[in-house]
This record gives C-alpha cells, sequence and structure tokens, in this order.
C-alpha cells in the first residue's frame, strides 16, 4: 500500500463518522476503504478486489462502475450549467422528466429532490396539503406497512415498519398508521389459495378502524426490500389497488429500490398492472453517479394544486439540490445505456438464472427456509428449523456474510431492522451481471453455509 493510501485510511479513521457502523470496531482495525470500480467489481485501498452482489452496498449502482460515458456527461453540464433552484428549468431536467414520464404510463409529472427519504417526504406534504385544501384537514393519515421502509427521517421513520430502525429515534410525527405484512412464508394462512387477498384484506380493516375519512394514502414498497426481500403473492396488489379506490385513498408507490429496472422491468409496480397516484424513486435513477430522486404523480394529483383562489394552494417545497443539474444529466445517460445493452432483458435472464441455482442451494443447506424474489432482487431466508421457521440468529447471519467477504464477494442482509427477524441474505447485483458472476456469488453462500452450525 502507498504512503498516500495509509494516510487516506488514517484520516477516515480519525475524522469519518460512518453510515450504519458502531466505530468501536475501529478501536482495533481499519475501516473499508474502497478506490476503485469497475463492472462488477470493487478495490479497497489494502488493494482487495470483490465482487459486488449489492450494487454498492445499498442497492444503487445498477449499471456497474466505471461508466465513463456517465461521468463525461455530468462534466460537460457542469461546465455548461452546473446549478440554478428548481423554481426554474433545465435542459436535462425537462429531457429526463420527459424520457422518464414515458416509461410510466398514466404517471405526468416528476419532482426532482435528492434522496429516497427526500421523495417521499415530498409526497406526504402533497398528502397532507391536499387534506387541507380539499378535506377540511382531515384525510390526513397515511397507512404504511410492516416489515416496509421509506426513509431516514424522522418523518419516514414514522411510515417505516421496521421496529430497530426506530428504536431510540422517537417521538414520531403523527398520523401514520401501521398494516400487516403480506410475507406469504410468514403468514398464518399462507399456504390457501387466497392467502394474497387476504393479506391486502387487512387493508381494508385498518382503513375502516381509523375512518375512510381520515386516510389520505398508502405507501408501500412494491417488493419489500431490507424488510426481507417480500414479493407480494398472488391476488395481493390487485386487491389493494380496489379497496384505494374504493376509500378514495392516493396509492403511493415507493420504488426507490425497485425502480429502473432491478425487477426486470423499469419498476417494479409494474409487474402488477396497478395504476398509482404517485411513484417515488432514487437509487437507480442515476446508479450513484450523481444525487437524484424523483417524486412522479399523476395529472390529477397536480392539478389539485393549481387554483386562482388560494394564496397559498401551490405546493410550497423546494428541495435546494433538487436544481443541480448533474442528477438528470447523469439519469439520461443511466436510462440510455439500460435501453441499449438490454439490461432489462439481462435481468430478467440473470435473475431467472440466480433463482435456480439458489433453490438448488436451498436442497442442500437446511438451513435456507426459503428463497424468494424477482428479477435481480433476490432474499435467502435463514433459519435454525424448516418445520417451525424458527429465524436463524442475526449474529450467525451476519457470519454468513463475512465469510462471503473473505471469499471476495460482498452480499447483503437484513440488518439490525426487524426483531427476531434480521435473518435474510440479500442479492441485487448490477443490472450486467453474467453468468459467470451469479456463480461466484452463489458458490460463495454455499460455501459459507456449509460452515453453519445448527
Amino acid at each position: 500500500m502507498s504512503q498516500d493510501l495509509k494516510k487516506v485510511i488514517g484520516q477516515d479513521k480519525a475524522h469519518v463518522w460512518h453510515h450504519l457502523t458502531n466505530h468501536k470496531a475501529y478501536d482495533d482495525s481499519d475501516p473499508m476503504v474502497v478506490v476503485e470500480g469497475k463492472g462488477m467489481r470493487v478495490t479497497d485501498a489494502k488493494a482487495n478486489e470483490y465482487l459486488d452482489a449489492v450494487s454498492g452496498g445499498v442497492w444503487t449502482v445498477n449499471v456497474g462502475y466505471g461508466r465513463e460515458r456517465i461521468a463525461n456527461a455530468v462534466r460537460d453540464q457542469l461546465v455548461k450549467m452546473n446549478y440554478f433552484a428548481g423554481s426554474a428549468g433545465s435542459i436535462p431536467g425537462a429531457q429526463f422528466a420527459e424520457k422518464l414520464i414515458d416509461k410510466m404510463p398514466g404517471m405526468s409529472r416528476v419532482y426532482y429532490s435528492n434522496s429516497g427519504s427526500e421523495a417521499n417526504e415530498k409526497a406526504y406534504k402533497i398528502v397532507r396539503q391536499i387534506a387541507h385544501m380539499h378535506h377540511g384537514g382531515k384525510k390526513h393519515k397515511i397507512i404504511y406497512r410492516d416489515r416496509d421502509y421509506h426513509g431516514t427521517t424522522i418523518t419516514c421513520l414514522s411510515s417505516t415498519g421496521q421496529i430497530e430502525r426506530k428504536d431510540q429515534y422517537g417521538p414520531f410525527t403523527p398520523g401514520f398508521v401501521e398494516m400487516p405484512h403480506c410475507l406469504q412464508y410468514r403468514l398464518p394462512y399462507g399456504d390457501e389459495p387466497d392467502c394474497g387477498v387476504r393479506a391486502a384484506r387487512e387493508l381494508e380493516a385498518v382503513i375502516l378502524r381509523e375512518g375512510p375519512d381520515t386516510v389520505g394514502a398508502l405507501v408501500l414498497e412494491p417488493i419489500t426490500a431490507g424488510g426481507g426481500v417480500i414479493v407480494p403473492p398472488e391476488g395481493y396488489w390487485e386487491t389493494i389497488q380496489e379497496i384505494c379506490k374504493k376509500y378514495q385513498v392516493l396509492l403511493h408507490i415507493d420504488e426507490v429500490v425497485c425502480g429502473v429496472g432491478r425487477t426486470g422491468e423499469w419498476f417494479g409496480y409494474q409487474h402488477y398492472g396497478i395504476k398509482p397516484d404517485m411513484v417515488t424513486m432514487a437509487k437507480g435513477v442515476a446508479s450513484g453517479y450523481a444525487a437524484i430522486s424523483c417524486t412522479v404523480t399523476t395529472e390529477d394529483v397536480f392539478d389539485q394544486f393549481k387554483n386562482d383562489d388560494d394564496r397559498l394552494g401551490y405546493f410550497r417545497d423546494i428541495s435546494t439540490f433538487g436544481g443541480c443539474t448533474a442528477g438528470p444529466a447523469a439519469a439520461l445517460e443511466n436510462m440510455a445505456i439500460i435501453e441499449e445493452e438490454d439490461l432489462l432483458g439481462n435481468t430478467q435472464r440473470m435473475g431467472d438464472y440466480t433463482l435456480q441455482r439458489l433453490q438448488e442451494l436451498q436442497n442442500k443447506h437446511a438451513v435456507i427456509g426459503e428463497v424468494r424474489g424477482k428479477g435481480l432482487f433476490l432474499g435467502v431466508e435463514l433459519v435454525k428449523d424448516r418445520k417451525t421457521k424458527e429465524p436463524l440468529e442475526e449474529a450467525v447471519v451476519a457470519g454468513v456474510a463475512a465469510n462471503c467477504m473473505k471469499q471476495g464477494v460482498i452480499i447483503g442482509r437484513t440488518n439490525r431492522s426487524l426483531n427476531l427477524y434480521n435473518n435474510t441474505l440479500c442479492l441485487s447485483p448490477a443490472l450486467i451481471c453474467t453468468k459467470d458472476d451469479i456463480d461466484q456469488i452463489v458458490d460463495s453462500i454455499d460455501n459459507a453455509l456449509g460452515q453453519v452450525k445448527l
């Protein structure tokens, strides 16, 4: 290691406060400092190379590392016009909005900001303001789902169904109400043919309990991400849509993880034929090459903020760096790469192959309770006993991930989120992955599970 890199590690260790990290661990060790990425692989400051099976650690780098055309597009745009407040338009902002809406039939308007948390905050503010302008302030409640995650701010945590992520951060924003999860593997009626419909009917029960005239919106991930990679059972989404229409509840789909190709469609909700009122997205929009998030709405939602009578009746919101042109410039190139390289098709093909390989592991390792997922978005739930479905301890699951890391493969896992159920390995490799990449990932998990003692 060069002296410069040794100095960087020292600087990091002395001054950087890392995300999701207990720094006590660095009393006797060094933090990982990533210095280079190319394709599916990253290299750290100590010259260790890893195959990244989680797209930047948090399901973000969808088109892989080292894309010069995205970096060049951002550089050129910043030199020409780097920033102006979002009250004005920009060339890449207008161009990407049109391109994005073209992928989302029924949607119409794009509001730019910087992160998934911020995009969801905007959606919540839209719901609250509509309640005040059109429902006397009453139809303001927002229903969220157990196990879903919607962001890191206090209000986004208020709408998050992951108890350990919320612990020690209350009190929370009022007006958010939880409904049950839809993980078929752990539903008491999960073996029944109508389990998806029954799980969705839990929404109606919550609406009736709260009062239909008080519920303004429902926010759901199309496929739950950090809560265990949960693909809803058949019939679930159709029933959710039906209930929302019945009670005039806005349907807000959080595509921060699933959006822009992760599941094999442009957006996760598009697998189910539903028509949302609002869609939020971030991570894969520009594959991490620039900060950008979008809150996308129908024209019907947008039109509720156009009036001649109310001095305060427009959407009085701002995102300072939503006016930075780097985000939409990167997003345009990111989307072009996905189209030109048929990465949606590759995601479908490699997703099917990964699912097949993981199911083979399930036949080999009794510790695997269930394999689930869609596209290149997969989860492996680990259990002590398949019959009782008793979850494997989080420390053991963490050990499996650490073992894969030693083999040169970075995988994800549910982490300090769900009481007792942080027992799912999570895979979200870049959409460019090959069969050889998948084989290396699955083989590392195979080797690691072989060392688990029940």
